[in-house]
Order: structure tokens, then sequence, then C-alpha cells
């Protein structure tokens, strides 16, 4: 039985990264057995910041360059994550979950269905609270948004409770979650979703 694949995609500098990190502690403790996959342009920067947090064994955190526009290998063709995904499953029999990270991308960002059973797209208020409004196909099609960095809303002139309530709108009522990664705000019910929509437990 193969793990449970979850796409975890957004512009640069939304905090996927810092949502991983988060989410792996909440992870252990609930006793999943998790792995991850990190995509970057032509580094392994963000594998090699997830090794360094020490929450994973680093042999269960690979990396994939994609070499062109972030989305290609998680849209357009996915094998080489397809191919890292299935390595992990040899690897590491019992293995129940696996978080694909794309690499910085636009509002157009979608992962393919061949690739992952669900995922989730990541903002934040820094970026504008005008994203909802614009409608991309990530904002529009994620399983889950989440809108991070919410206590940065009064810093940037950002009304938080207008935001969440367009996206709310735009989404027509599938799942949006506000977070504070850095500070683990909002990671316990995010994880909570996945177990519910994902993982059944």
């Amino acid at each position: 039985m193969t793990a449970a694949r979850v796409g975890i995609g957004g512009p640069v500098g939304s905090g996927k990264t810092a949502l991983i990190e988060v989410m792996l502690g909440h992870l252990a403790r609930a006793g999943i057995q998790v792995a991850v996959i990190t995509n970057d342009l032509v580094t392994d920067e963000d594998a090699e910041r997830l090794r360094r947090g020490g929450r994973l064994p680093p042999e269960r955190i690979l990396a994939v360059q994609a070499g062109a526009c972030p989305h290609t290998v998680i849209r357009e063709d996915p094998t080489l994550n397809m191919a890292a995904a299935d390595r992990l499953d040899r690897q590491f029999p019992g293995l129940e979950l696996i978080l694909i990270e794309s690499g910085g991308d636009n509002l157009a960002s979608t992962f393919s269905p061949d690739l992952v059973d669900y995922w989730l797209f990541v903002i934040d208020v820094a970026g504008g609270d005008d994203i909802p409004r614009k409608k991309g196909p990530g904002i529009l099609q994620a399983s889950l948004l989440v809108i991070n960095k919410a206590d940065l809303a009064p810093h940037v002139g950002v009304d938080f409770p207008a935001m969440m309530a367009e996206a709310r709108a735009v989404r027509g009522g599938r799942a949006v979650l506000p977070a504070v990664c850095r500070r683990d705000e909002g990671i316990a019910e995010i994880v909570a979703l996945l177990r519910r929509e994902v993982l059944f437990r």
C-alpha cells in the first residue's frame, strides 16, 4: 500500500517550508509516518533546511530540482516527483504520508491528480489582501487554502477578517484556514483536517 501524497504549493515566501516544519512536529506526535519531497529550481535549499531542522531523519527528505518553471514538475510532467515518492514508498514500508512541496510559484500553480491525492495552497497577508479576489487556479482549486502570517495583518494594512471572508466566498465553501506558522498557530487545525480528509484517523 502506498502512502497518501499531499501537495503544498504557493508563491515564494508564503511560508510553505515553514508550514511543513511545524506540521512535522504535529504529525510525529500523532504517530504518523511521514516523508517529504521538496522542489527547487536548481538547488536543494528547502530540503537542506528541513534536514537541519532535525524533525525527520535526513533520508526521509528528498529534493527534486525542477530546472524550469516550478509548476512543470508538479503539473505538466510530474514524473520526477512520482519517482521520488515511489522511492520513499519502497525504502520505508509503513510510510503513511508524503508531503510534496512545490517550488515557489504564482497563483496559477496547481498539482496534477496523477501526483497527489490532496493539495493545499499557501498565501500570506503580506502579499496583499486582494489575492483571494484574483481567483487564480491555486486559490480556487486547492483542496485547502491556508492564509499564513495572520499576525502581520495590522502592520501591512490588511483587514484580516475581510480577507478570510473573501477567500471563503470565492472558494464556494471549500476549506480556508488561517495560520501563523512561526508561532505554531492554526497548524493543529490543518493537521486535523488532513487526518480527516486524507488519512482517515
